[in-house]
């Protein structure tokens, strides 16, 4: 409705979990080349958590654009899927199997220890390739307990020097204590570095929204005043989705008044349609932004094993 209005190539804030949209803040930045860096030394098992909307989907998709072509990957967004229906997926992604295949069902007698072995064979023949595979895993929070179980057993396909299947999983904060409980203990003994995304500071949301406007297209013909960044701010709590939902009805909101500026009424007039009040935060939160350290010192962002 209003990208034409202000000269938008597309919507600079919609909810999807486009790549070219992703902004790479402190924490962001960190968790990118976190990912990065244990899929080059297959780490194994990688954990990212971030509360609901900081861009956990998006940043997975960025990551996938930025992999090499000697590195295989399989992607599961659905994970409400039974231990067969996983690896099938799996092998799919990989291109062992094909999609046609699935669907027909010419895969439905065969046993979970023949798909295991089927992915064991693939992965080895990844070896003289000088070829690696990566699986990750979204949502991972809501991973039924023998489908985690059956992601222990994978982590177990490997070399006497090296780890075959790399292995990263991202989720919602829950998945922390899910991991840590008694009948996951193995499992959580396997993970090797763990990140927990942040919310945008003050200063990033300024830098967030410079940042979708110019990707969109539009940075000249519309501009969010200084109080009206520090009012998404405040309602936003520095959650990209958030932010996402507020910008785009301020942005609808100054289509409607032929303006090309956003106020701090705007704004607020945005959240209030949203619901949304203004979070509080601790002014010593900035406490909890960290560099990755070593396992050992004090730190709740990352965890190296």
């Amino acid at each position: 409705m209003y990208e034409e209005f202000f000269g938008f190539i597309e919507k600079p804030f919609s909810l999807t979990p486009d790549p070219k949209y992703l902004y790479k803040s402190e924490s962001h930045a960190n968790a990118f080349e976190l990912l990065q860096y244990s899929i080059r030394r297959r780490e194994g098992f990688v954990v990212v958590t971030g509360d609901i909307g900081t861009g956990k989907t998006t940043l997975c998709r960025a990551l996938l654009e930025q992999i090499d072509r000697r590195t295989f990957t399989a992607l599961v967004l659905n994970p409400f899927l039974s231990e067969d229906d996983l690896l099938k997926l799996i092998l799919q992604d990989f291109g062992v199997v094909s999609r046609d295949e699935v669907k027909a069902g010419r895969l439905a007698g065969v046993s979970k220890q023949e798909l295991i072995d089927t992915l064991y064979d693939f992965l080895l023949g990844l070896l003289p390739l000088q070829a690696s595979a990566v699986l990750i895993i979204d949502e991972a929070q809501n991973l039924p307990l023998q489908v985690l179980e059956q992601l222990r057993i994978l982590s177990n396909l490997e070399t006497d020097k090296e780890k075959l299947l790399q292995i990263i999983m991202v989720g919602q904060l829950n998945l922390h204590p899910l991991l840590r409980s008694p009948e996951l203990r193995q499992l959580d003994q396997r993970v090797s570095i763990r990140y927990e995304l942040k919310p945008l500071t003050r200063e990033e949301v300024s830098a967030y929204i410079a940042h979708r406007l110019h990707v969109a297209g539009g940075t000249s013909a519309v501009a969010f005043a200084p109080k009206a960044v520090h009012a998404v701010h405040q309602y936003s709590g520095g959650i990209p989705r958030l932010i996402n939902l507020i910008c785009d009805r301020s942005l609808l909101g100054a289509y409607s008044a032929r303006s090309n500026r956003v106020t701090p009424e705007l704004v607020e007039r945005a959240a209030s349609t949203l619901d949304l009040q203004p979070v509080e935060r601790s002014r010593f939160s900035w406490l909890r932004r960290r560099q990755p350290v070593l396992a050992g010192t004090q730190s709740s962002s990352v965890a190296y094993r």
